[in-house]
């Protein structure tokens, strides 16, 4: 015979008779009471998952976001999981600005997988999507939307978060939903959509429309050399960025552009470019390695070994700086450092690898994935 004492029995009784309530009031929508006795039955069995689930979820709805969070935090300690619980929390950060966690529980979420459910899949790649744009992160931005696009999803909320992208413009900076400048926005992401979905036709003449009503639009002219390089069309992207720098002179991103243009063809033409980036910005470590990248292609190794040194010391995670860096110094005979710095490379990234890359373009060595970098904020102010 198993002995129950007294004081254990009782807690069962009225922890099943208050989740029996709580799930009751939850079900007939009277929410503020079920929260209540959600908590006094967590209270006495803090493990139950379902009840922290419910209490998280009913928070939520109420716009409650910040103990919503600690209760999906609680869900996730209990189940770390359980990728939909995951994807909550993070929602809940989004709310409360608390963007790196956010980003971290939606990734997790991603990973983990959700819900077979087409609503929350939205969810997911929407606000992984917005966050990017938070973070000025806009190609990435561009990436974690195109999902919805290929699922066809249409949405002036998709198209929006779409044309701040490719006009480097945060949701902070975005204008109002009843201004003119927002429509340029809407037009600029429904052009971005349709390149996307591989209408290049209507999406050029759409972007190019833009550009003709509304050419003093920040950025305007970035996007559409950006569509032009997305198509193969570099001879056609060219004008595009030098009309943004002309009408904005302190645009990084098209100097990039131009410079990384340059590399590919004449690297000596593309230096001044990359120079300007690093006059400009010089904290930026992107306009350093591309400064260094085109001097070392030029075979001025002297004035590449410094910029790359200063990429590398500035991101020194970063394997393609090293994997530059350390082919600088061997054609330098710098052999030691050399050794050094191909090993650490070797540590960062499969070398193999990164060597198929350099051959992308013959014998030049190896552009970022994103040749431009992720842009420094002074180059994606506002529009006026």
């Amino acid at each position: 015979m198993i002995f129950v004492s007294p004081g254990l029995a009782q807690t069962t009784s009225s922890f099943k008779q208050l989740s029996t309530q709580a799930d009751a009031a939850r079900d007939a929508e009277r929410l503020d009471d079920a929260v209540k006795l959600y908590r006094q039955a967590l209270a006495l069995r803090p493990k139950w998952k379902e009840g922290w689930w419910s209490l998280a979820t009913i928070l939520y709805d109420q716009n409650a976001y910040v103990p919503a969070a600690r209760a999906f935090t609680k869900m996730v300690a209990l189940d770390p999981k359980n990728g939909t619980a995951h994807l909550m929390l993070g929602l809940c950060q989004y709310q409360l600005n608390q963007d790196d966690r956010a980003i971290a529980n939606i990734k997790a979420a991603r990973t983990l997988g959700i819900q077979n459910n087409d609503q929350l899949a939205f969810v997911l790649e929407f606000h992984e999507g917005m966050l990017l744009l938070r973070k000025r992160d806009f190609e990435r931005a561009i990436e974690a939307l195109k999902p919805l696009i290929k699922q066809g999803v249409q949405s002036d909320e998709l198209d929006a978060a779409l044309g701040m992208a490719v006009l480097l413009i945060t949701p902070k900076e975005a204008p109002p939903a009843d201004s003119p400048d927002r429509q340029i926005i809407l037009r600029a992401g429904r052009a971005e959509h349709l390149s996307i979905q591989k209408k290049y036709d209507d999406a050029k003449k759409m972007y190019a429309d833009l550009v003709q009503e509304f050419p003093d639009f920040r950025n305007v002219h970035y996007a559409f050399g950006r569509f032009y390089l997305d198509i193969q069309e570099p001879d056609q992207a060219l004008p595009q960025f030098e009309e943004e720098i002309k009408r904005n002179p302190q645009h990084v991103r098209a100097r990039m552009q131009i410079a990384t243009l340059k590399y590919r063809v004449d690297s000596a033409a593309g230096i001044r470019y990359a120079a300007e980036v690093v006059k400009l910005e010089p904290s930026y470590p992107f306009g350093h390695y591309m400064l260094g990248l085109l001097y070392f292609d030029s075979g001025d190794t002297a004035r590449a070994i410094p910029e790359l040194e200063t990429a590398a010391h500035m991101v020194p995670t970063e394997a393609q700086f090293l994997f530059v860096l350390g082919n600088a110094y061997a054609k330098a005979g710098r052999k030691d450092e050399a050794a050094r710095t191909r090993a650490a490379f070797r540590k960062l990234n499969d070398a193999t690898s990164a060597e198929n890359k350099a051959t992308t373009y013959g014998d030049k060595a190896p552009l970022l994935d994103n040749a431009a970098g992720p842009a420094p904020q002074s180059s994606e102010r506002k529009n006026p």
